[in-house]
């Protein structure tokens, strides 16, 4: 039994050599620093690679265009302003920059602003329906987005007058008088004409409307007789102004009765449309 004991110690020792360098071996990776910086880089290439078509897509976005903003058109309820994109001739983008607010104009303008928008796009004109319960915010749309087509048109005119005027400065006489050319043949378009239609009898007195015509759009609108006396001076007072607006800003007689005005908003399209039709409109 004495003579056995070597053996088994020898045994044992061996035993718990291999046991150690098992262990050794098991740590030696969770301990690696070639691993562990190799993880943390992949997040953040993956973030670098993001950022590269974002600012390709913002570049691209930018080309080809071009933004104008239209006049301010004071309406009933506060100003309406339109801003447009304009790409190869055509609306790609339309948007209000100023829209009456508070209370139910708040309402109003949320529920038709979407609306015009999309019209001013599809239509590519300031032709574009007013959205029913919003008529004021609609007609002051249109007119404002008017302004901004006009405006566009007159930026891209404007690029090749002015080419024309440095390539014509070198004669120095015949630059100004080409000059005074343009101006005289857009004198004509200038032009403005005034009507007045005929009057309309109505149930609390006489209307009558007198149109200023110019370039084949009313520019401006107005009664020359009107309704007076007790409350017909209030309605008349409240009423009046609403239908020359709305008279500008249609171009035509087809505009909304005034509520509490039924009868003078019915003399003032009678009376508007018969200034239309003398005026040739």
């Amino acid at each position: 039994m004495k003579k056995s004991h070597p053996i088994r110690r020898v045994v044992l020792a061996g035993a718990a050599t291999v046991s150690g360098i098992v262990l050794l071996l098991s740590l030696k990776p969770a301990s690696d620093p070639a691993s562990a910086s190799a993880q943390g880089a992949s997040p953040q290439q993956s973030v670098a690679g993001q950022e590269a078509p974002q600012g390709g897509s913002a570049q691209q976005s930018s080309t080809g265009a071009q933004t104008v903003t239209g006049d301010v058109a004071q309406t009933q309820y506060g100003p309406v302003q339109v801003r447009i994109t304009v790409s190869g001739g055509k609306i790609t983008k339309s948007e209000v920059v100023q829209i009456p607010s508070g209370g139910r104009s708040t309402e109003v303008s949320n529920a038709s602003v979407p609306k015009l928008n999309q019209e001013a796009v599809t239509a590519g004109s300031a032709d574009i329906d007013a959205v029913s319960g919003a008529s004021y915010t609609s007609a002051g749309y249109k007119k404002s987005l008017q302004s901004a087509l006009d405006k566009a048109k007159a930026s891209g005119s404007g690029s090749s007058g002015a080419a024309g005027s440095t390539g014509s400065a070198g004669s120095g006489s015949s630059g100004s008088s080409g000059s005074s050319g343009s101006a005289s043949s857009q004198a004509p378009a200038a032009q403005a004409k005034t009507v007045t239609g005929s009057v309309a009898q109505t149930q609390y007195g006489a209307v009558q409307v007198r149109i200023t015509v110019s370039g084949g759009k009313i520019t401006k609108s107005e009664a020359v007789q009107a309704p007076k006396g007790g409350l017909s001076d209030q309605k008349t007072a409240l009423a009046v102004p609403r239908l020359n607006q709305e008279a500008v800003a249609a171009g035509n007689a087809d505009i909304d009765a005034v509520s509490g005005a039924t009868y003078t908003s019915t003399g003032y399209k009678q009376s508007l449309q018969s200034a239309l039709d003398k005026a040739g409109g």
